[in-house]
C-alpha cells in the first residue's frame, strides 16, 4: 500500500509559556482533516504526525494545518511529506512503518538545518527536486501569511468551492476584504499549485506500481 505521511512541529513554540496557545489549533486542524485519530497523533508537545491515505490530499492537508497554526499570531509549523510504501500498521499512526514514514521522519530532522518549512520526499528523485523546487517558492508567499489571510484560506479550505460571498459571512467581514486577503496570500496561485501536485502524484504512484 503506498501512502503519504506528513512530520511536523510549531515552530518557536518555546516562545510561548501555554501550549494550548499551540496545541488548540493543531488538535482542531487535524480533526478537521476527517481523518480517523488513529492515523494522526500530537507527540513530544509540539510535534504531529498524519497518515494522509489520499496521496492526492497530502499537499492540500499540510496547507490547511498551516493556515490553521499562523492563524495564532507568532506561530508557523514545519512540515515533511514522505511518500511511500507502508509495511506495518501500528496502534497508533507513530507505531507504524515503511519507507513514507522514514521519509517523512528524516526529511523532517534536516529542515530545520535547510531553513526550509515544506519538503516532500519519495523514492523518485526527480519528482522530489521538481516538487521542492515548487514548494520553495511557494513558501516565499505561504511564510509570510497575515494571520487574517491564514483565516481567510483556512476557512475556503474548511469550505471548498464556496464563493467569496459566503467566506465573507463566514468570517464576519465584506467580500472584498476577503478577496484582497487570499490574493495577498497568493491562495489562487497556491491552489494552481495543489493542481499541479496532484497530476506529479498521479504519475509517482504509477511508478511506484510499476517497480513493485
Amino acid at each position: 500500500m503506498t501512502t503519504s505521511v506528513i512530520t511536523g512541529d510549531i515552530i518557536r513554540s518555546n516562545k510561548f509559556k501555554n501550549p494550548k496557545v499551540w496545541l488548540d489549533p493543531l488538535k482542531k486542524a487535524l480533526i478537521k482533516t476527517e481523518t480517523d485519530q488513529k492515523y494522526w497523533e500530537i507527540f513530544r508537545g509540539d510535534s504531529f504526525q498524519i497518515e494522509v491515505r489520499d496521496n492526492q490530499k497530502a499537499f492540500l492537508t499540510a496547507i490547511y494545518i498551516k493556515a490553521c497554526i499562523k492563524s495564532v499570531k507568532g506561530l508557523d509549523v514545519r512540515m515533511a511529506i514522505g511518500i511511500g510504501h507502508k509495511t506495518f500498521e501500528g496502534d497508533t499512526v507513530t507505531e507504524s512503518n515503511g519507507e513514507a514514514f522514514q521519509f517523512s521522519g528524516e526529511t523532517l530532522e534536516n529542515l530545520k538545518k535547510e531553513k526550509t518549512n515544506l519538503k516532500i520526499k519519495s523514492r523518485d528523485t526527480h519528482t522530489n527536486e521538481e516538487l521542492n523546487l515548487y514548494f520553495k517558492l511557494a513558501l516565499i508567499a505561504m511564510d509570510n501569511w497575515t494571520v487574517s489571510s491564514s483565516e481567510a484560506i483556512k476557512v475556503s479550505i474548511e469550505n471548498f468551492g464556496a464563493l467569496q460571498s459566503e467566506i465573507a459571512e463566514l468570517l464576519g467581514i465584506n467580500q472584498e476584504a476577503v478577496s484582497k486577503r487570499l490574493k495577498r496570500a497568493y491562495f489562487n496561485e497556491i491552489l494552481s499549485l495543489d493542481r499541479m501536485y496532484h497530476k506529479k502524484i498521479t504519475l509517482l504512484e504509477q511508478n511506484i506500481q510499476e517497480r513493485k
